[in-house]
Protein backbone atom coordinates (compact mmCIF):
# COMPACT_ATOMS: atom_id res chain seq x y z
CA UNK A 1 0.00 0.00 0.00
CA UNK A 2 1.37 3.41 -0.97
CA UNK A 3 1.34 6.52 1.25
CA UNK A 4 -1.19 8.45 -0.81
CA UNK A 5 -4.74 9.71 -0.47
CA UNK A 6 -6.68 7.29 1.69
CA UNK A 7 -10.25 7.65 2.84
CA UNK A 8 -10.98 7.92 6.53
CA UNK A 9 -13.92 6.48 8.42
CA UNK A 10 -16.35 9.37 8.17
CA UNK A 11 -14.65 11.54 10.81
CA UNK A 12 -12.72 13.84 8.47
CA UNK A 13 -9.54 11.83 8.99
CA UNK A 14 -6.77 13.30 6.84
CA UNK A 15 -6.74 11.77 3.38
CA UNK A 16 -3.35 12.82 2.03
CA UNK A 17 -0.74 11.57 4.44
CA UNK A 18 2.33 11.40 2.28
CA UNK A 19 5.22 10.61 4.63
CA UNK A 20 6.43 7.32 6.05
CA UNK A 21 8.24 7.86 9.35
CA UNK A 22 10.14 5.22 11.33
CA UNK A 23 11.03 5.65 15.00
CA UNK A 24 13.77 3.47 16.48
CA UNK A 25 14.10 3.03 20.25
CA UNK A 26 16.88 0.85 21.63
CA UNK A 27 15.58 -1.53 24.31
CA UNK A 28 16.88 -0.81 27.85
CA UNK A 29 19.92 0.59 26.08
CA UNK A 30 22.24 1.54 28.94
CA UNK A 31 21.67 -1.67 30.90
CA UNK A 32 21.86 -3.76 27.73
CA UNK A 33 25.27 -2.34 26.85
CA UNK A 34 26.59 -3.18 30.34
CA UNK A 35 25.04 -6.65 30.20
CA UNK A 36 26.72 -7.32 26.88
CA UNK A 37 30.08 -5.91 27.96
CA UNK A 38 30.25 -7.90 31.22
CA UNK A 39 28.58 -11.07 29.94
CA UNK A 40 25.72 -10.84 32.48
CA UNK A 41 22.49 -12.84 32.64
CA UNK A 42 19.70 -10.48 31.42
CA UNK A 43 17.21 -12.29 33.69
CA UNK A 44 18.98 -10.98 36.79
CA UNK A 45 17.90 -7.47 37.92
CA UNK A 46 20.72 -5.07 36.98
CA UNK A 47 20.84 -1.61 38.54
CA UNK A 48 23.40 0.90 37.30
CA UNK A 49 24.27 3.76 39.64
CA UNK A 50 25.89 4.67 42.92
CA UNK A 51 27.28 2.11 45.33
CA UNK A 52 24.16 1.31 47.43
CA UNK A 53 26.24 0.44 50.52
CA UNK A 54 23.65 -2.03 51.70
CA UNK A 55 20.79 0.41 51.15
CA UNK A 56 22.32 3.16 53.31
CA UNK A 57 23.99 5.22 50.59
CA UNK A 58 22.95 8.55 49.13
CA UNK A 59 22.85 8.59 45.36
CA UNK A 60 20.59 7.68 42.48
CA UNK A 61 19.87 4.97 39.93
CA UNK A 62 21.32 5.79 36.53
CA UNK A 63 19.38 3.09 34.69
CA UNK A 64 18.28 -0.55 35.01
CA UNK A 65 17.32 -3.52 32.86
CA UNK A 66 13.84 -4.95 32.24
CA UNK A 67 14.26 -7.49 35.03
CA UNK A 68 14.81 -4.67 37.55
CA UNK A 69 11.89 -2.65 36.17
CA UNK A 70 9.56 -5.44 37.29
CA UNK A 71 10.38 -4.30 40.84
CA UNK A 72 9.31 -0.74 40.04
CA UNK A 73 12.89 0.54 39.81
CA UNK A 74 13.53 3.39 37.37
CA UNK A 75 16.04 6.04 36.41
CA UNK A 76 16.69 8.85 38.96
CA UNK A 77 15.21 6.79 41.84
CA UNK A 78 17.22 7.06 45.09
CA UNK A 79 19.59 4.11 45.19
CA UNK A 80 18.42 3.32 48.73
CA UNK A 81 14.84 2.88 47.48
CA UNK A 82 16.04 0.61 44.69
CA UNK A 83 17.82 -1.53 47.29
CA UNK A 84 14.68 -1.67 49.41
CA UNK A 85 12.69 -2.96 46.44
CA UNK A 86 15.33 -5.35 45.14
CA UNK A 87 18.27 -5.82 47.51
CA UNK A 88 21.59 -7.09 46.30
CA UNK A 89 24.04 -9.68 47.61
CA UNK A 90 23.91 -11.27 50.16
CA UNK A 91 20.26 -10.40 50.86
CA UNK A 92 18.69 -10.51 47.42
CA UNK A 93 19.29 -11.11 43.72
CA UNK A 94 19.83 -7.52 42.57
CA UNK A 95 23.12 -6.79 40.83
CA UNK A 96 24.43 -3.27 41.47
CA UNK A 97 27.29 -1.78 39.50
CA UNK A 98 28.66 1.50 38.19
CA UNK A 99 28.53 2.46 34.54
CA UNK A 100 31.49 1.68 32.32
CA UNK A 101 32.33 5.03 30.76
CA UNK A 102 32.74 5.22 27.00
CA UNK A 103 30.73 2.11 26.17
CA UNK A 104 27.45 3.98 25.68
CA UNK A 105 28.68 6.55 23.17
CA UNK A 106 30.50 3.93 21.10
CA UNK A 107 27.48 1.63 20.94
CA UNK A 108 25.16 4.53 20.13
CA UNK A 109 27.39 5.74 17.33
CA UNK A 110 27.44 2.29 15.70
CA UNK A 111 23.64 2.02 15.81
CA UNK A 112 23.05 5.54 14.48
CA UNK A 113 25.40 4.89 11.55
CA UNK A 114 23.33 1.84 10.61
CA UNK A 115 20.06 3.80 10.79
CA UNK A 116 21.28 6.90 8.98
CA UNK A 117 22.60 4.89 6.03
CA UNK A 118 19.07 3.69 5.20
CA UNK A 119 17.08 6.93 5.62
CA UNK A 120 16.13 9.79 3.30
CA UNK A 121 16.29 12.10 6.32
CA UNK A 122 17.66 11.19 9.74
CA UNK A 123 17.22 12.81 13.16
CA UNK A 124 18.86 11.44 16.30
CA UNK A 125 16.80 12.65 19.25
CA UNK A 126 18.86 11.05 22.02
CA UNK A 127 21.62 8.52 22.52
CA UNK A 128 19.13 5.66 22.03
CA UNK A 129 16.35 7.08 19.83
CA UNK A 130 16.06 8.35 16.26
CA UNK A 131 13.52 9.23 13.57
CA UNK A 132 13.91 8.21 9.94
CA UNK A 133 11.97 9.58 6.98
CA UNK A 134 11.94 6.65 4.54
CA UNK A 135 9.29 7.88 2.11
CA UNK A 136 11.60 8.01 -0.89
CA UNK A 137 13.79 5.01 -0.15
CA UNK A 138 10.66 2.83 0.19
CA UNK A 139 8.94 4.48 -2.80
CA UNK A 140 6.02 5.28 -0.51
CA UNK A 141 5.34 1.58 -0.02
CA UNK A 142 4.29 0.64 3.52
CA UNK A 143 5.21 -3.01 3.04
CA UNK A 144 8.72 -1.98 2.03
CA UNK A 145 8.86 0.20 5.14
CA UNK A 146 7.95 -2.79 7.30
CA UNK A 147 10.62 -4.89 5.60
CA UNK A 148 13.16 -2.09 6.10
CA UNK A 149 12.40 -1.91 9.84
CA UNK A 150 12.88 -5.68 10.15
CA UNK A 151 16.14 -5.45 8.22
CA UNK A 152 17.43 -2.62 10.44
CA UNK A 153 16.44 -4.51 13.59
CA UNK A 154 18.37 -7.57 12.42
CA UNK A 155 21.37 -5.52 11.34
CA UNK A 156 21.58 -3.81 14.75
CA UNK A 157 21.37 -7.17 16.53
CA UNK A 158 23.89 -8.86 14.23
CA UNK A 159 26.43 -6.02 14.26
CA UNK A 160 26.00 -4.43 17.69
CA UNK A 161 24.21 -7.23 19.60
CA UNK A 162 21.56 -4.86 20.92
CA UNK A 163 17.78 -5.18 20.88
CA UNK A 164 15.69 -2.45 19.28
CA UNK A 165 12.02 -1.64 18.74
CA UNK A 166 10.56 0.14 15.73
CA UNK A 167 7.40 2.11 15.10
CA UNK A 168 6.17 3.04 11.63
CA UNK A 169 3.58 5.72 10.98
CA UNK A 170 2.64 8.79 8.95
CA UNK A 171 3.59 11.24 11.74
CA UNK A 172 6.30 11.51 14.37
CA UNK A 173 3.94 10.97 17.29
CA UNK A 174 2.27 7.91 15.76
CA UNK A 175 5.67 6.40 14.90
CA UNK A 176 6.92 7.11 18.43
CA UNK A 177 3.85 5.56 20.05
CA UNK A 178 4.06 2.56 17.73
CA UNK A 179 7.61 1.82 18.83
CA UNK A 180 6.28 1.31 22.37
CA UNK A 181 3.65 -1.23 21.32
CA UNK A 182 5.63 -4.47 21.29
CA UNK A 183 8.75 -3.87 23.37
CA UNK A 184 11.27 -5.39 23.54
CA UNK A 185 12.37 -6.32 19.99
CA UNK A 186 9.03 -5.29 18.56
CA UNK A 187 7.88 -3.69 15.32
CA UNK A 188 4.49 -2.03 14.96
CA UNK A 189 3.09 -0.27 11.91
CA UNK A 190 0.17 2.15 11.69
CA UNK A 191 -0.83 3.01 8.12
CA UNK A 192 -2.94 6.08 7.29
CA UNK A 193 -6.22 4.16 7.09
CA UNK A 194 -5.48 2.52 10.47
CA UNK A 195 -5.05 5.72 12.49
CA UNK A 196 -8.62 5.84 13.79
CA UNK A 197 -8.45 2.20 14.90
CA UNK A 198 -5.05 2.85 16.55
CA UNK A 199 -6.41 5.66 18.70
CA UNK A 200 -9.84 4.20 19.50
CA UNK A 201 -9.87 3.28 23.18
CA UNK A 202 -6.26 4.43 23.65
CA UNK A 203 -5.67 6.25 26.94
CA UNK A 204 -4.71 9.91 26.69
CA UNK A 205 -1.77 9.17 28.98
CA UNK A 206 -0.13 7.15 26.20
CA UNK A 207 0.23 10.22 23.98
CA UNK A 208 3.73 11.76 24.32
CA UNK A 209 3.31 15.11 26.06
CA UNK A 210 0.29 14.20 28.20
CA UNK A 211 1.50 13.42 31.70
CA UNK A 212 -0.23 11.70 34.63
CA UNK A 213 -1.58 14.93 36.12
CA UNK A 214 -3.17 16.13 32.91
CA UNK A 215 -4.51 12.66 32.12
CA UNK A 216 -6.19 12.62 35.54
CA UNK A 217 -7.72 16.05 34.96
CA UNK A 218 -8.99 15.01 31.55
CA UNK A 219 -10.51 11.86 33.06
CA UNK A 220 -12.33 13.98 35.63
CA UNK A 221 -14.03 15.70 32.70
CA UNK A 222 -14.93 12.34 31.17
CA UNK A 223 -12.09 12.41 28.63
CA UNK A 224 -10.19 9.19 29.22
CA UNK A 225 -9.24 8.17 25.68
CA UNK A 226 -7.99 9.96 22.58
CA UNK A 227 -11.23 9.22 20.74
CA UNK A 228 -13.18 10.70 23.68
CA UNK A 229 -11.30 13.93 23.06
CA UNK A 230 -11.86 13.78 19.31
CA UNK A 231 -15.59 13.18 19.65
CA UNK A 232 -15.92 16.43 21.60
CA UNK A 233 -14.35 18.34 18.73
CA UNK A 234 -12.15 21.41 18.95
CA UNK A 235 -14.93 23.69 20.20
CA UNK A 236 -16.08 21.18 22.80
CA UNK A 237 -12.56 20.62 24.08
CA UNK A 238 -11.96 24.33 24.62
CA UNK A 239 -14.63 24.22 27.34
CA UNK A 240 -12.17 22.16 29.40
CA UNK A 241 -8.74 22.94 27.97
CA UNK A 242 -6.67 25.51 26.14
CA UNK A 243 -7.27 26.17 22.46
CA UNK A 244 -3.72 24.97 21.76
CA UNK A 245 -4.35 21.62 23.38
CA UNK A 246 -7.67 21.20 21.57
CA UNK A 247 -6.11 21.82 18.16
CA UNK A 248 -3.11 19.62 18.98
CA UNK A 249 -5.07 16.54 20.05
CA UNK A 250 -7.36 16.86 17.01
CA UNK A 251 -4.33 16.97 14.71
CA UNK A 252 -2.89 13.88 16.40
CA UNK A 253 -6.10 11.87 15.95
CA UNK A 254 -6.50 12.97 12.33
CA UNK A 255 -2.88 12.14 11.55
CA UNK A 256 -2.01 15.73 10.63
CA UNK A 257 0.55 16.45 13.35
CA UNK A 258 4.20 16.92 12.39
CA UNK A 259 5.89 14.44 10.06
CA UNK A 260 9.03 16.53 9.65
CA UNK A 261 12.36 14.82 10.24
CA UNK A 262 15.02 17.50 10.47
CA UNK A 263 18.79 17.11 10.44
CA UNK A 264 19.35 20.52 12.01
CA UNK A 265 17.77 22.12 15.04
CA UNK A 266 17.64 25.77 16.00
CA UNK A 267 20.63 26.94 18.01
CA UNK A 268 18.56 29.51 19.90
CA UNK A 269 18.39 28.58 23.56
CA UNK A 270 17.90 29.70 27.17
CA UNK A 271 20.23 28.30 29.82
CA UNK A 272 21.33 28.59 33.43
CA UNK A 273 24.45 27.22 35.13
CA UNK A 274 25.68 26.84 38.70
CA UNK A 275 29.29 26.54 39.82
CA UNK A 276 29.69 24.89 43.22
CA UNK A 277 31.93 26.61 45.80
CA UNK A 278 33.89 23.36 46.05
CA UNK A 279 33.88 20.28 43.83
CA UNK A 280 31.29 17.80 45.09
CA UNK A 281 30.45 14.12 44.59
CA UNK A 282 27.02 14.05 46.26
CA UNK A 283 24.79 13.20 43.28
CA UNK A 284 21.60 14.00 45.18
CA UNK A 285 22.82 17.51 45.97
CA UNK A 286 23.85 18.04 42.34
CA UNK A 287 20.46 16.79 41.17
CA UNK A 288 18.72 19.15 43.59
CA UNK A 289 20.63 22.10 42.15
CA UNK A 290 19.79 20.95 38.61
CA UNK A 291 16.08 20.99 39.46
CA UNK A 292 16.38 24.60 40.64
CA UNK A 293 18.03 25.57 37.35
CA UNK A 294 15.27 23.83 35.41
CA UNK A 295 12.67 25.85 37.29
CA UNK A 296 14.40 29.13 36.53
CA UNK A 297 14.86 28.39 32.84
CA UNK A 298 11.27 27.22 32.41
CA UNK A 299 10.01 30.33 34.19
CA UNK A 300 11.94 32.49 31.74
CA UNK A 301 10.56 30.50 28.79
CA UNK A 302 6.99 31.05 29.99
CA UNK A 303 7.61 34.74 30.59
CA UNK A 304 8.79 35.08 26.99
CA UNK A 305 5.69 33.15 25.79
CA UNK A 306 7.79 30.68 23.84
CA UNK A 307 8.56 26.96 24.07
CA UNK A 308 11.38 24.58 23.25
CA UNK A 309 11.87 21.06 21.98
CA UNK A 310 15.50 20.43 23.02
CA UNK A 311 16.56 19.62 26.59
CA UNK A 312 20.26 19.69 27.50
CA UNK A 313 22.22 19.04 30.68
CA UNK A 314 25.81 20.20 31.12
CA UNK A 315 28.20 18.56 33.61
CA UNK A 316 31.67 19.96 34.26
CA UNK A 317 34.01 17.86 36.36
CA UNK A 318 37.06 18.78 38.39
CA UNK A 319 39.74 19.76 35.91
CA UNK A 320 37.17 21.57 33.72
CA UNK A 321 36.32 18.54 31.58
CA UNK A 322 32.81 19.34 30.31
CA UNK A 323 30.14 17.08 28.85
CA UNK A 324 26.74 18.03 27.40
CA UNK A 325 23.85 15.58 27.00
CA UNK A 326 20.64 16.34 25.12
CA UNK A 327 17.27 14.94 24.08
CA UNK A 328 14.70 16.27 21.61
CA UNK A 329 11.04 16.36 22.63
CA UNK A 330 8.17 15.35 20.37
CA UNK A 331 6.73 18.88 20.29
CA UNK A 332 7.83 22.31 21.53
CA UNK A 333 6.74 22.72 25.15
CA UNK A 334 7.07 25.02 28.13
CA UNK A 335 6.06 22.43 30.74
CA UNK A 336 8.48 22.31 33.66
CA UNK A 337 7.51 18.77 34.70
CA UNK A 338 8.39 17.38 31.26
CA UNK A 339 11.77 19.12 31.18
CA UNK A 340 12.51 18.10 34.78
CA UNK A 341 11.82 14.44 34.04
CA UNK A 342 13.89 14.40 30.84
CA UNK A 343 16.77 16.36 32.38
CA UNK A 344 16.88 14.16 35.48
CA UNK A 345 17.03 11.06 33.27
CA UNK A 346 19.85 12.59 31.23
CA UNK A 347 21.72 13.41 34.43
CA UNK A 348 21.15 10.01 36.01
CA UNK A 349 22.25 8.03 32.96
CA UNK A 350 25.37 10.07 32.24
CA UNK A 351 26.84 11.31 35.53
CA UNK A 352 30.21 9.79 36.46
CA UNK A 353 29.56 9.11 40.13
CA UNK A 354 33.25 8.75 40.99
CA UNK A 355 34.34 12.18 39.76
CA UNK A 356 33.87 15.47 41.63
CA UNK A 357 31.58 17.91 39.84
CA UNK A 358 32.48 21.58 39.45
CA UNK A 359 29.46 22.89 37.49
CA UNK A 360 25.94 21.82 36.53
CA UNK A 361 23.90 23.49 33.78
CA UNK A 362 20.56 23.25 32.02
CA UNK A 363 19.44 24.54 28.62
CA UNK A 364 16.24 24.58 26.58
CA UNK A 365 16.90 24.87 22.86
CA UNK A 366 14.98 24.64 19.61
CA UNK A 367 12.88 27.60 20.69
CA UNK A 368 9.63 28.32 18.91
CA UNK A 369 7.08 31.10 19.23
CA UNK A 370 3.29 30.68 19.04
CA UNK A 371 1.40 29.23 17.26
CA UNK A 372 3.92 26.37 17.17
CA UNK A 373 4.28 26.42 20.93
CA UNK A 374 2.62 23.41 22.49
CA UNK A 375 1.61 23.09 26.13
CA UNK A 376 -0.06 19.74 26.60
CA UNK A 377 0.11 19.51 30.35
CA UNK A 378 -0.58 22.47 32.58
CA UNK A 379 -2.48 24.34 29.87
CA UNK A 380 -5.29 21.79 30.10
CA UNK A 381 -8.25 23.68 31.52
CA UNK A 382 -6.72 27.12 30.91
CA UNK A 383 -7.46 29.74 28.31
CA UNK A 384 -5.09 30.11 25.38
CA UNK A 385 -2.70 32.99 25.81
Amino acid sequence: MRAEALAGHGNNIATSLGRIIIHCDLDAFFASVETLHHGLDPKIPLIIGSDPKGGRARGIVSTCNYAARKYGIHSAMPISEAWRRCPGHPIGIGLYMKSTRGLISRASRKVMEILQAKADKFEQTSVDEAFLDVTTVTEGDWDKALALAKSLQNEIMNNVSLGSSFGIGPTRIIAKMSSEENKPMGIHRVMPDEIEHFFNGRKCREVPGIGPKSATRLAEWGIETVDDAYELGEIGLTRFSSERFAKWIIHIYEGTSSSEVSVLRSRKSISKEHTFPTDITDSEEILSRLKLLIGRVCKRVREMEIAGRLCEVKIRYKGFETHTYGKSLMVAMDDEKIFRRVACELFATNIDLERPVRLIGFKIGGLEAPPNRQSTLDDVGEESE
